[in-house]
């Protein structure tokens, strides 16, 4: 499996050290930078040489959300190839529908139990790394 250059955008705490957790314990060896916000995303992705592979975000965040940094994301003729995966606890058919419309690559519900987030963690990852993704 290869390893992606990941950009994980979440502003909760207790989320990034599980997702970080199950990296460790699965032994993957992808490179994770995050980013607490919208905004901080976008300061992270300037930098057009070492843009990530992929991006996973939440929706409910502060300053821009998640809907509005994917709308920023996807008007951008360099960004707009990054896949974006929605990693939320939102299971809203209308955010659905509206992050679908803009281009998301993926849409994945947190679930409660920890062992399904494993499972589901390891699945999108896995799927991913398979993938021949654009180079900046």
């Amino acid at each position: 499996m290869k390893s992606l250059n990941i950009l994980l955008v979440e502003d909760d705490m207790i989320e990034l050290m599980k997702f970080n957790r199950v990296i460790d314990n699965l032994e993957l060896k992808h490179n994770i930078v995050e980013a607490n916000n919208g905004e901080e995303a976008l300061k992270v992705l300037e930098d057009k040489a070492n843009l990530p592979d992929i991006i996973l975000l939440d929706l409910n965040m502060p300053k821009i959300n998640g809907i509005e940094f994917l709308g920023i994301l996807k008007n951008d003729d360099i960004l707009k190839y990054i896949p974006a995966v929605v990693l939320t606890t939102s299971s809203n058919e209308k955010d659905l529908v509206e992050c679908y419309k803009i281009g998301i690559a993926g849409y994945v519900l947190k679930p409660l139990k920890y062992e399904d987030y494993v499972s589901k963690i390891e699945s999108l990852l896995t799927y991913w790394s398979n993938n021949e993704l654009k180079k900046a």
